[in-house]
């Protein structure tokens, strides 16, 4: 089903997640592209971008200047604000304050169902389940130590035998999170194929395993293996 053309005023808000990416454009293309898919036709007009470009190095910001730019632009032209990429900002509690705070109507391409309402929740869940990943992470690793594993650094080295553990715990936390989710979609949609459950994950807003919203059926299939194995 083809989304509802949009009409009216928009300023989209993009952003990429380090220094090089802002620099060279990469993803941004993307985005724009999924904005105007989005807004799908319709008398609209785009009055305003704006990217925001945050270093690796730096993994919450103090201030976004350009997201106020955004909103304040949408504010006085009286225009919706378009956020091209939600998924992992609605991780960010500062992002999210500044976003509901604005009083500005604003709709989001790869995460349509969040509002007002869905928007805190999804912020509070997130930090609670990044808390409860930290401290089984480190149980996993002083558990390791109590045996006499050398780890090294707190951050175990990748492919050691730390980290495989920690891995293995996290996919294990997440599949028993989401089996539920695809139990129901399966009961109460009547999915066959693993890509009929993607779709009916991503309309659910169920982020992947990588924290993104868009589900594929390989990702499905994965998920579903792991499942039977444990």
């Amino acid at each position: 089903m083809e989304p509802t053309p949009h009409t009216g005023k928009f300023v989209a808000y993009y952003r990429v997640s380090t220094d090089k990416q802002g620099e060279h454009g990469l993803g941004m293309d993307v985005q724009r592209q999924r904005v105007k898919d989005f807004l799908n036709g319709g008398k609209w007009s785009l009055i305003g971008e704006f990217t925001e470009i945050e270093s690796g190095t730096r993994k919450r910001l103090k201030n976004r200047p350009i997201l106020a730019a955004a909103i304040e632009l949408a504010r006085k032209q009286k225009a919706v604000l378009v956020v091209a990429k939600l998924d992992r900002l609605a991780r960010d509690v500062q992002f999210i304050s500044t976003l509901l705070n604005s009083n500005v109507k604003f709709l989001c391409v790869d995460m349509p169902s969040a509002d007002r309402t869905m928007l805190p929740m999804l912020s509070v869940f997130a930090e609670h389940e990044a808390r409860i990943i930290s401290a089984r992470t480190k149980a996993a690793l002083s558990e390791l130590k109590k045996k006499g594993k050398k780890l090294g650094s707190p951050t175990p080295e990748i492919g050691s035998e730390a980290a495989m553990i920690v891995i293995k715990k996290q996919a294990d936390d997440y599949a028993n999170r989401v089996g539920p989710i695809v139990q129901d979609i399966i009961k109460k949609t009547g999915a066959k194929t693993m890509r009929e459950i993607a779709e009916a994950l991503t309309a659910r807003g169920v982020q992947t395993p990588r924290g993104r919203s868009d589900w594929y059926a390989s990702q499905v299939a994965n998920l579903l293996n792991r499942i039977k194995k444990m």
